[in-house]
């Protein structure tokens, strides 16, 4: 089944997921920093994790007309 969405609600999932993405950047990033004294291999992990969220969070700059944050 498809989904018919208008602009605005588009923009709406946008900015949520952009902002999800941020927190999940944050989380990520501070697991890494937390693992790295104990657990090289892990914070490698979270610090990936946390690029893949980056990469979530830059797109929402891609699709503004100024190549700005949506939110």
């Amino acid at each position: 089944m498809t989904d018919v969405v208008d602009s605005d609600e588009l923009l709406r999932r946008m900015h949520r997921a952009r902002s999800c993405a941020l927190e999940e950047r944050r989380s990520w990033r501070a697991r890494s920093e937390e693992l790295r004294p104990t657990d090289q291999e892990g914070s490698r992990d979270a610090a990936v994790r946390a690029v893949a969220y980056e990469a979530v969070v830059r797109v929402g700059h891609v699709g503004h007309p100024r190549g700005r944050s949506w939110g």
